[in-house]
């Protein structure tokens, strides 16, 4: 079952628009909770391999033994955009990708607080926050997924709800 990941209530949804044509899906039958996603991310946007400064988080429920990599999916009407008073968080009008801008983030943090799917965090160290930018259309985390869970795949929209791979 591949999917595209945002947890809300008891199911996993997307609400994108069709001008962002690939996006990232996970598989969460594939995923081993191995985190490996998180270290090459962290290493190649901050050359530090720390867990806490990767875009990219594997949340882990061990009662069910299911562990789903959360990332910024790029929300067509997103609440971090919305509700950031210096207008930090931007839409790239071509790809889709939700960007900060952290000359002016003033680490205010509401757009943490706005994000549905807790893809957004804060480094305490620069005082700024931090999101998946889908490295530019060439997710690392993808490439070095090694259970092939982690996809940079084609996505349409099949309804208001959902997002699905095609």
């Amino acid at each position: 079952m591949i999917i595209q990941v945002i947890i809300s209530d008891n199911y996993l949804e997307c609400k994108c628009k069709k001008r962002m044509n690939k996006g990232l899906s996970v598989d969460i039958e594939k995923c081993s909770g191995c985190r490996m996603c998180e270290l090459v991310c962290a290493f190649n946007k901050e050359k530090r391999v720390v867990p806490d400064l990767a875009r990219i988080t594997v949340w882990q429920n061990y009662s069910q033994g299911i562990s789903t990599p959360v990332f910024c999916t790029h929300c067509d009407n997103a609440p971090c955009i919305e509700i950031c008073p210096t207008k930090a968080l931007s839409k790239d009008s071509v790809t889709g990708i939700v960007n900060v801008n952290e000359k002016t983030c003033k680490a205010c943090r509401l757009c943490a607080k706005a994000c549905k799917t807790g893809a957004i965090s804060f480094n305490a160290k620069k005082k700024k926050i931090y999101k998946c930018n889908l490295c530019d259309g060439d997710p690392i985390c993808v490439k070095f997924c090694p259970t092939g869970a982690l996809t940079y795949t084609k996505v349409i929209n099949i309804s208001n709800n959902k997002r699905y791979n095609v």
